[in-house]
């Protein structure tokens, strides 16, 4: 949590003009990308400011990798733009777009200790320089003095960062990382995620980077872009995400939701079954009368004595802290949060909400 109200507050500070595009780090415009039949990335648009981090989160094939590889030039597009510090790059060789790359799996040469990885691009420097550049790339990513290890000796999270400091080493103007810590065990995800934050945050570059992971996205992006089919349902904040989501995707992708479908009474109100309504917001404003569907968080979801909406608990998923029960109604299923010892499986229930998200139903 402390990562991610850091990094909310330093987007805040950092970057009160968003839209300025002058200030931008990177900027895509209209960005597509075919493949044969299918279209990989579509009109995909987005400006990140200079020194700030943008996740890109999405499933499988939302077009995540392939828009790293457009900034990065390992692909062309077939349409649009991509400009870095003020520059268009879109036709020059990756060679020449000062980047650096961090890959999901490090591309470490285990021959070579720490020092000649993290130098081994730096072929124009004189021998003095090339120690010198090496020795501040570790110094930003807390390894000053592992210039003599091997990487077989380091840690996997050590590992990563001797990465980040080769990325670096060349002085790039943008800084990207394809899925950072999808190789990494649990256990130590939570503990690199934490410093490779500090490190980006020390580095100042411009970063961007592809996760599937939404807590990852969160604690390292000053801001998130969700992907789904090559198209970007919406940029934002991580918690502007979570609690005003535009589109019923981001509602379900970005946190746990359930699915609902109901009639709109008043610009406050969706009727859920007859006599039962629930509060909502929505993104648009909808007349009454309008079919939408509704997205609403477990967190949201409590028991009530009597009205609400009655069900039966399917499952019970205990997790430690808190309890998620599956129940059973007449307008489908709906997961709310609880203590375990607030309900057992079979047992009728009656539910309300204290808010749910709601989208016109042809909102596809």
């Amino acid at each position: 949590m402390d990562v991610l109200l850091g990094s909310q507050r330093a987007w805040a500070r950092r970057h009160a003009a968003w839209q300025v595009m002058s200030e931008a780090g990177v900027v895509l415009s209209g960005l597509t990308k075919r493949f044969e039949d299918h279209v990989a990335v579509r009109d995909l648009s987005v400006a990140v400011p200079q020194g700030s981090v943008l996740a890109l989160l999405g499933p499988s094939g939302s077009g995540k990798t392939t828009t790293l590889r457009l900034i990065a030039g390992f692909e062309k597009p077939d349409e649009g733009t991509v400009v870095v510090a003020g520059v268009d790059v879109t036709d020059r060789a990756p060679a020449h777009r000062r980047f650096g790359m961090v890959f999901q799996h490090y591309a470490l040469f285990p021959h070579l200790d720490v020092a000649e990885n993290v130098g081994f691009g730096l072929t124009d420097l004189s021998a003095e320089e090339r120690w010198q550049r090496v020795a501040d790339a570790l110094a930003l990513v807390d390894l000053a003095g592992f210039q003599t290890r091997r990487v077989t000796e380091l840690s996997g999270g050590q590992q990563q960062r001797v990465a980040v400091a080769r990325a670096v080493a060349p002085r790039p103007q943008v800084l990207l990382f394809d899925e950072p810590l999808s190789n990494l065990d649990p256990s130590l995800r939570e503990r690199t995620r934490r410093e490779l934050r500090e490190a980006i945050d020390r580095i100042g570059v411009t970063t961007l980077f592809v996760t599937h992971e939404q807590e990852e996205a969160f604690a390292l992006g000053d801001v998130v872009a969700v992907l789904r089919d090559g198209a970007l349902e919406q940029v934002a904040p991580a918690a502007q995400l979570y609690e005003n989501p535009r589109t019923p995707f981001v509602a379900t992708f970005v946190g746990r939701a359930s699915v609902l479908r109901g009639v709109i009474v008043d610009g406050q109100r969706a009727r859920i079954v007859p006599g039962v309504d629930w509060p909502v917001t929505s993104p648009v404003s909808l007349e009454p009368e309008t079919a939408v569907v509704l997205a609403v968080r477990p967190e949201a979801v409590k028991l009530v004595g009597e009205g609400g909406v009655e069900g039966i608990v399917k499952e019970c998923r205990y997790t430690g802290a808190r309890a998620f029960f599956e129940v059973e109604t007449p307008v489908g299923m709906v997961e709310f949060e609880a203590s375990i010892h607030a309900a057992r499986v079979g047992d009728r229930v009656r539910l309300a909400a204290d808010t749910a998200h709601a989208f016109a139903e042809d909102v596809s």
